[in-house]
């Protein structure tokens, strides 16, 4: 039988994997391989760039885990990550996401498991601390996948992440 406790220290250690260990290193051999002007090629306007994506996870996991979990003050533009069309150098957007999934691994490192229950409001959205955890991972796998999408179709190749 599991305690409420060891449930929620799980919950938290396998966020901080999905975050860090596998979504991330993804990113990164997407970053690796794309040429700068394919981090902000879209399809069409009314999609997505790689480089607006990655905005859009910095502002996302600063704005639930780092202010909404954390209690660091929201300062989140959320339409700018949208909107930016001028050209950011894609090392520039590596660091800014990547500081910004350090800042919320540190927030849920030293989250007390007992607060996990606790209501937030995040982005008017009446959630507990959990149902924000869990947002964040889903929402950043549901942006990765696009990511690693458009990677593969600017380049034509397997980026082989799953032989196995």
């Amino acid at each position: 039988m599991f305690d409420a406790q060891e449930i929620g220290t799980t919950f938290i250690s396998q966020a901080r994997s999905h975050l860090k260990d596998d979504f991330m290193p993804k990113i990164r051999s997407c970053f690796d391989v794309i040429d700068e002007s394919d981090v902000w090629w879209r399809r069409h306007e009314t999609s997505n760039s790689i480089g607006n994506l990655s905005l859009h996870l910095a502002g996302n996991v600063r704005q639930w885990i780092v202010s909404g979990v954390g209690g660091q003050p929201d300062v989140r533009q959320r339409q700018k990550e949208f909107a930016q069309r001028e050209a950011l150098p894609k090392e520039s957007l590596w660091k800014g996401l990547n500081q910004a999934v350090e800042d919320s691994d540190q927030v849920l490192a030293n989250f007390p498991i007992e607060r996990l229950m606790g209501k937030k409001v995040i982005q008017g959205f009446d959630q507990t601390a959990l149902q924000a955890i869990f947002h964040v991972v889903e929402h950043f796998s549901f942006h990765t996948g696009q990511i690693i999408y458009i990677t593969k179709f600017r380049k034509g190749m397997d980026l082989k992440f799953y032989n196995l």
